[in-house]
């Protein structure tokens, strides 16, 4: 038990950390230059979460748990800071003190993963590895807004030219938004809608939706690499997304395997 409280922190940390270093680099390149103190603070996240990753770099599955614990808070304080800049930046963009390239909805997504990286580092420390029945429901609310998100945020920086692409990023959208309904429909019948078979349907309907996001993910990618379709999405951004979704389908599979194995 004590090994896979370690890896399942280093596993998060490792994840979560370069996508946390990636967001406030992302803030960084919407400002313009008046907001320097703003770029400034972005830089000193990922500065933060560069360290983080260093230290990381220096732990194994064998490391004394108790080192890792103390490590879990370290980079949950880390978590929690990097999402109170968030949520002021989005303040300040909802109240036009700010105009920044970066849309209100972005901001907000940014911090919603930033308030799950902290929490999932807090349930580790306090011993929940097993995912519980409600666990599924509610990962799985969490992370369908976060595809339903990216496919909104594909569709308004793809460029207007580029139709077929726009409209294909459209028709995600709309599947993942008819997904996350769902998936708050079956959270508020909790806890009767926690059965075996409503699951296991739940989360074979929900691998398919992301499979498709995912691979259209990993070629728009490829294509913004090679420079072969206009868009605003850097590069980086276009993996970051990829990533996130490669991430939600090894958490369907570990769901998946624990209720067929019915531990």
């Amino acid at each position: 038990m004590a090994n896979k409280f370690v890896s399942q922190s280093l596993d998060e940390i490792r994840f979560w950390s370069r996508i946390m270093k990636e967001h406030a680099l992302f803030l960084s390149l919407g400002f313009s230059y008046n907001d320097s103190k703003l770029i400034q603070e972005a830089q000193h996240y990922i500065d933060v979460f560069e360290k983080v990753e260093e230290q990381l770099s220096r732990y194994s599955s064998n490391t004394d748990p108790q080192v890792i614990r103390n490590f879990n808070s370290q980079v949950y304080q880390s978590a929690v800071s990097i999402w109170a800049y968030k949520r002021k930046v989005l303040g300040l963009v909802l109240r036009c003190e700010v105009r920044s390239n970066n849309y209100p909805l972005l901001v907000d997504h940014i911090s919603r993963e930033a308030a799950y990286f902290a929490n999932r580092l807090k349930e580790l420390n306090e011993g929940r590895l097993k995912p519980l029945p409600e666990a599924i429901i509610k990962e799985n609310v969490f992370f369908l807004k976060i595809m339903a998100d990216h496919a909104k945020f594909i569709g308004h920086l793809l460029d207007p030219s580029e139709r077929k692409l726009v409209a294909q990023a459209r028709e995600f959208s709309h599947d993942f938004d008819q997904l996350v309904f769902q998936a708050i429909d079956l959270n508020s019948m909790r806890p009767q809608s926690e059965t075996k078979p409503i699951l296991d349907q739940f989360l074979d309907q929900n691998r398919v939706s992301v499979v498709s996001l995912r691979d259209f993910k990993k070629t728009a990618r490829e294509l913004i690499e090679a420079c072969k379709i206009k868009s605003n999405i850097h590069p980086l951004l276009a993996d970051h997304t990829f990533r996130e979704a490669e991430r939600f389908l090894a958490i369907i599979d570990m769901f998946e395997d624990k209720l067929q194995s019915g531990v």
